[in-house]
């Protein structure tokens, strides 16, 4: 029975070895291959910005911002062993390993032999516009693959720099490419044995002769053997089978006492493993973060929802989450603080909805299954929930940040019963959530529906527009001097004829090109036009409205000297006009583009002033030259009122500040005489003169020459 027993518990024990090996080798596969994507997902913390666009864009280079934003950072906060950056020609511009900038020219053979392959498939995948699939974390195109690098393994990954916002429009195929390297000989395979408790784990070219030693192959896409990671498995059978041995040739007794708690321990270690992949499975199926469900899980949730939805006919609502602003978060107060406002998010929605599914997409975005009997009411009561969480700071221990969101809300079956387009609906309340002024929600509607069908109408047709010029034309608001009634210039304003719609108002298409990154295009094209026609006037300035967009753009001043310099048209005779929100939004590089154009004699205008922060201390650090009093202002001076208070203030805090007033929407004497008398510099409406052509300007300014 001892010799029998003996038989069975050695047995036992290279079974539970074997399992153990073969349990370890799974969960090593799939840990090593979510770190291959977790790499790709590291590097785009910061190559989707539109920061890391522009500075790659200016020149020179800043290095020191390379270091902190796309490379050295990476190795302090990633742990990537190497970094490369190639410009849209594939010409190595930044170099960095281990934590220090390197040499550039001495690195230039790493980027030809090792990340050329990936580069020339990423451009290509970029040219053809390869999609990324929905379920996907991953925000953007990339080649990943295994190599050689400087005699180490190495995960090399390759991804796109571009716009986060699309306001920073690059060609397909010509963007500058962020190249992260991983060497899986050191510290990475380190870290791996230490956390999962490998013994003896390290990278080996050729398979270990060792016997004890356990192995995982490292290919290339390609097939290319790279070596193997190797490691002492723990072994739970032959460790148990050692502690009893003694035990076994003493006494019969003491032997079934030893196979007893041997099974035991055999049990527990068995369990142990299933614990493991359980926790192998969590990470595939939960966001790292948060914990909360990843984007593939809640789609497998929601199509099941559905499902039972279809089956026992209970409602059920999709709530789309989206903070606002939360790129300032992360702008003004850095990446981790922006991680704990998204943990802190997490908790909130979990707390307000324990019993539905609440998942973390991507980013700042969230959703929520939301089951009940009145779907639409309870989410409702949900979302006024949300923002009545959010109306107070949250504490992330060294501060409190305030933050709202937007909220789309779809109700299937009312909206939808098929998941991409119950989500697809859901998408499109968010959307008009947002441009209702954020901070609300708004339960999808099917005029939503057909306003973003307009909207791509529209947008297709501007793009047509645009690229044949037809339907697009200029008209100028002549511009007097208040108290001689002299015409001193005009204001250049978009038309747009549409051969399907008609008459077209700038507030019905300027939103939709600023969305769909046209704006800076098209009012380049009216800056030009517009300098065009001035040039060849007698007299007089011509003023031109700029885009937040443009005010952000690092090479603004370089393109209006450009456009001056075609034109012929003296910098002086220029004035630009700018909201108070739009350079308040950039105010840094808003101060230095303002501060080059008026260094060479352009004008700048504060537009529309009145209507958003209205503080004269803002524009000491801008030093515009001009205020233009808003009309809705000017439209409050009626007969039988004394005037406007706030007009007057307005005035009078100019003319100390050293600023020229011009009304806006001037249409009545009473207004005329009104803003003469207190002071205002020059006047625009419809009194004096509606919008007339190039020409007619050109015309006035002869006549009123001919008659002075």
């Amino acid at each position: 029975m001892a010799g029998l027993l003996a038989a069975f518990v050695w047995i036992a024990a290279r079974k539970a070895d074997e399992l153990s090996i073969v349990r370890q080798q799974k969960l090593i596969a799939t840990v090593l291959e979510q770190n291959f994507r977790s790499i790709a997902h590291d590097q785009e913390a910061a190559t989707v910005w539109d920061d890391s666009v522009d500075e790659l864009r200016r020149r020179p280079i800043n290095p020191r911002w390379l270091d902190d934003n796309l490379g050295i950072w990476f190795h302090t906060y990633y742990g990537h062993d190497a970094i490369l950056i190639v410009d849209p020609r594939d010409r190595l511009i930044y170099a960095m390993r281990e934590g220090q900038r390197d040499d550039i020219a001495g690195t230039a053979r790493i980027a030809r032999t090792v990340a050329q392959p990936l580069l020339t498939e990423l451009r290509m995948r970029m040219r053809q516009g390869t999609p990324v699939q929905r379920a996907s974390a991953v925000l953007t195109p990339g080649a990943i693959d295994l190599g050689i690098v400087n005699g180490h393994p190495a995960i090399i990954s390759a991804k796109p720099i571009v716009s986060d916002t699309g306001e920073r429009p690059q060609v397909p195929g010509s963007e500058y490419v962020h190249v992260s390297i991983r060497y899986l000989d050191g510290s990475f395979i380190a870290d791996l044995a230490r956390r999962y408790q490998l013994g003896d784990g390290h990278f080996t070219a050729e398979p270990p002769r060792d016997g004890r030693l356990s192995r995982v192959a490292l290919r290339t896409r390609g097939g290319t053997l790279l070596g193997y990671f190797a490691w002492d498995p723990y072994r739970p059978g032959s460790a148990m089978l050692g502690q009893v041995a003694p035990a076994l040739v003493a006494s019969l007794l003491v032997v079934f006492g030893i196979v007893a708690w041997l099974l035991g321990r055999i049990s527990n270690s068995t369990l142990q493993l299933s614990a493991a992949k359980s926790h192998a499975q969590h990470l595939a199926d939960h966001d790292p973060l948060t914990s909360l469900a990843n984007r593939a899980q809640f789609d497998r949730r929601l199509a099941a929802a559905l499902d039972q939805m279809r089956q026992s006919g209970r409602p059920l609502a999709l709530l789309y989450i989206d903070l606002d602003h939360f790129k300032n978060v992360n702008d003004h107060l850095g990446h981790p603080t922006g991680d704990q406002l998204i943990r802190a998010l997490s908790g909130i929605l979990s707390g307000l909805a324990p019993d539905d599914v609440v998942a973390r997409l991507g980013g700042d975005e969230f959703a929520i299954i939301h089951f009940a009997d009145d779907a639409a009411k309870s989410a409702e009561r949900l979302a006024q929930a949300i923002h009545r969480a959010l109306a107070k700071p949250i504490d992330l221990g060294d501060g409190e940040v305030l933050v709202g969101a937007s909220i789309g809300i779809a109700v299937a079956p009312r909206d939808a019963g098929d998941p991409v387009e119950l989500v697809r609906k859901a998408d499109i309340a968010l959307y008009e959530a947002k441009r209702g002024g954020r901070r609300r929600h708004a339960f999808y509607t099917a005029a939503m529906g057909e306003r973003i069908r307009e909207r791509n109408e529209i947008e297709a047709e501007l793009r047509e527009a645009m690229r044949t010029g037809d339907g697009l034309d200029i008209v100028y608001q002549p511009c007097f001097e208040a108290r001689s009634g002299a015409l001193i210039g005009a204001e250049a304003l978009i038309r747009w004829q549409n051969a399907r719609r008609g008459a077209m108002l700038p507030n019905q298409f300027i939103p939709i090109a600023e969305e769909c990154g046209l704006i800076e295009t098209l009012n380049e094209w009216v800056l030009e036009q517009a300098c065009l026609a001035a040039a060849r006037w007698p007299a007089g300035t011509i003023s031109v409205n700029l885009s937040a967009v443009q005010l952000r753009n690092a090479t603004l001043a370089e393109r209006v000297f450009s456009i001056l310099k075609r034109t012929r048209l003296a910098p002086s005779r220029l004035e630009l006009e700018i909201t108070e929100t739009s350079f308040l939004d950039s105010s840094e590089k808003c101060r230095r583009n303002l501060g080059w154009l008026r260094d060479v004699g352009v004008r700048i205008a504060l537009d529309d002033f009145g209507t958003g922060y209205s503080s004269f201390k803002h524009l000491a650090g801008f030093e515009v030259d001009r205020v233009k009093i808003d009309q809705s202002f000017v439209s409050t001076i009626e007969p039988g009122r004394p005037g406007s208070p706030v007009i007057q203030a307005i005035v009078d805090l100019a003319r100390v500040s050293g600023l020229e007033t011009t009304a806006e929407g001037v249409e009545s004497e009473q207004q005329r005489l009104y803003l003469t008398s207190i002071g205002c510099d020059v006047l625009q409406g419809f009194l004096l003169a509606e919008p007339v052509s190039a020409a007619q300007v050109e015309a006035r300014f002869i006549e009123a020459q001919a008659g002075a």
